[in-house]
């Protein structure tokens, strides 16, 4: 059964589609790359990636770090370009004014074309908070299936305050993770053991003070015919399993001595921590933002690169339309991956252009090649762009 949020001015896919006025957009520097960084009001870029770069289906992973619907201006001092201030005077870097459902049809509009340009292998990560994520949940439902639904990820964003309030302590925020179809890129990522973790993990240790632990050597399942349901050393798997391995591969582990006997005579594998690569990744993430941060709402870099290398491979087309100051594209770029950037703030592009300039130096990303291009009708003060 499908539900759907019901709320003043929302309106069909259909209308959405058709009736959202789409941009033109204007190189400041024309470039074959395509990689781009984009000024311009996001809802109409995407109409024009859609239909004037032909970019449906082509998109293969999509994070956004959309306003919260918090109801406040943000503004960056123009002498403190690290600093976030209320004072009137001081320049706007961007308004999460919107809320109720004049924010919720904002968001699903751009979900919708998100939606299409994404190809059939792509994932897309919402962050958003808890006050407002679980409406945006069943907005997301809506537009890409519930059975498309991955996961709801807590990031621990900040260590625990200690605020006087009549509730607990928020130090997360929320990732809603969902895909296109039934079949997304997925390179399973690892979370490297912690010390306590090797500890509780692998509890035994060997002569040369290796850790490890050990597994059986039989799975679910009886082989009538195949060799792994042949006796090995005079043993039977138990019933109704069968031999992980071949006897000849079970007689050659034994001879490496990675099989550990019990008194009892039960074969087990032995399983080293060092020569694991990490654990499964789970739905609470530890990244912490910024202590000094150069845009206000800057995301942890490291955060992005474990989005990117999880869901998506190198060549791949990365997009996120609240692209700030260009966490995601630096991430990107370092992954070796093809990115699009959007973002309606002067100031934002900005900082993302000088912080994918600044990659030129990097010895492992290489050349960095870029096209700015910017929305009709939009001020672009070059050299300010150039000189931030």
């Amino acid at each position: 059964m499908k539900m759907i949020l019901v709320y003043p001015g929302k309106r069909t896919e259909r209308e959405i589609l058709a009736g959202v006025e789409k941009a033109v957009l204007r190189p400041r520097s024309p470039s074959a790359s395509p990689n781009k960084l984009i000024l311009g009001e996001n809802l109409a870029v995407l109409r024009c990636l859609l239909e004037d770069y032909h970019l449906a289906g082509r998109v293969d992973l999509v994070y956004i770090d959309p306003p919260f619907s918090t109801n406040v201006q943000y503004r960056i001092g123009s002498d403190r370009a690290n600093t976030v201030s209320m004072a009137h005077d001081d320049e706007v870097a961007y308004s999460d004014t919107l809320v109720g459902a004049e924010y919720l049809e904002f968001l699903r509009e751009r979900l919708i074309f998100l939606r299409e340009l994404m190809s059939d292998r792509a994932s897309i990560y919402l962050h958003i908070d808890y006050k407002i994520g679980h409406y945006v949940k069943i907005i997301m439902d809506e537009v890409f299936g519930r059975e498309n639904f991955r996961n709801d990820i807590a990031r621990i964003k900040c260590n625990p305050k200690n605020f006087r309030r009549q509730a607990y302590g928020n130090i997360k925020d929320l990732i809603l993770f969902y895909s296109k179809t039934d079949s997304p890129t997925w390179n399973e990522p690892r979370m490297p053991f912690l010390a306590e973790d090797v500890e509780r993990l692998f509890k035994k240790v060997d002569k040369s003070g290796r850790r490890y632990t050990t597994v059986p050597l039989h799975a679910p399942g009886e082989t009538q015919n195949g060799k792994t349901g042949q006796p090995w050393r005079g043993l039977m798997p138990p019933k109704g399993r069968h031999w992980r391995s071949p006897p000849e591969v079970l007689e050659e582990l034994d001879r490496q001595g990675l099989i550990e006997w019990s008194a009892a005579g039960v074969p087990r594998k032995k399983i080293f921590a060092d020569e694991q690569v990490g654990k499964k990744a789970q739905d609470v993430w530890e990244f912490k933002d910024p202590q000094y941060p150069c845009y206000p709402t800057e995301k942890n870099l490291d955060l992005l690169k474990f989005i990117i290398g999880a869901s998506s491979n190198p060549g791949d087309l990365v997009l996120d339309c609240f692209c700030g100051s260009g966490t995601t594209l630096v991430a990107a770029q370092q992954l070796g991956r093809r990115w699009i950037g959007v973002d309606q703030s002067e100031h934002t592009i900005a900082v993302a252009e000088r912080r994918l300039r600044a990659l030129q130096g990097d010895l492992f990303t290489g050349a960095v090649e870029f096209e700015v291009l910017f929305q009709e009708g939009v001020t672009v003060p070059t050299n300010r762009l150039r000189s931030r």
